[in-house]
């Protein structure tokens, strides 16, 4: 797979830019990343007057809880978002920790294609270069056939164990936006830019930019 150069902007509020992207773009099938560098933008995006019915959520990945526990991606984007405006969410069963289940339900959706079609997947970046539960050295990592996997481990504790989209899923976005504050990742985000084999890089939608603030852009 082709690697996709990614494009750097640098802002002190992220979550601002992330919106002007969005507006820009004005997507219709969304993936959404958990998070509270995404949760912010997700709040403000649900201030906006945007064009909400149609609009489809679906979900980079979740841990294996129910949607009431508080780490449960699906129950942050509720609260954040999609309790706000008039959206369909797909989310996945953390509950039953259902990999194949959701699988079925977006190869139902997108209609037997090769890859899913979504306009913008929002990314996350994780210390160790992860994105959404694509862990280094995992096997989640080197799926090339599934769209989504369970992530049963990956090396670091404590772990509550997964379900994520794959590379080849994530990548099929027509834009993938990762957003990333904090100097603890600015060493990620330069890896990310050089192309280096973490799993962060892999990604390779039509358009990759990097929403950073300052103190993970090393500016």
């Amino acid at each position: 797979m082709d690697r996709t150069e990614p494009e750097l902007v640098v802002a002190d509020d992220t979550a601002a830019e992330a919106l002007r992207l969005f507006l820009q773009l004005a997507p219709r099938t969304i993936v959404l990343s958990g998070g509270s560098t995404p949760e912010a933008f997700y709040r403000l995006l649900a201030t906006t007057g945007y064009d909400w019915p149609g609009v489809e959520l679906f979900f980079g990945d979740e841990r294996c809880v129910p949607d009431d526990d508080p780490r449960s991606n699906l129950g942050m984007v509720r609260r954040a978002l999609a309790d706000h405006v008039p959206v369909r969410t797909y989310p996945i069963d953390g509950a039953a920790c259902d990999a194949d289940g959701y699988e079925g339900r977006l190869r139902e959706r997108f209609g037997g294609a090769r890859v899913p079609a979504f306009d913008l997947a929002i990314d996350g970046l994780g210390p160790a270069g992860h994105t959404a539960s694509l862990f280094p050295g995992r096997p989640a990592v080197e799926e090339t056939e599934r769209w989504v996997v369970r992530v049963p481990e990956a090396g670091l504790e404590p772990f509550v164990p997964r379900v994520t989209l794959t590379v080849p899923a994530l990548s099929s976005a027509a834009v993938g936006a990762f957003l990333v504050e904090g100097a603890t990742k600015r060493e990620m985000v330069a890896r990310l830019l050089a192309g280096d084999d973490i799993p962060a890089a892999r990604l390779s939608p039509a358009r990759l930019v990097v929403i950073a603030d300052p103190a993970a852009a090393g500016r």
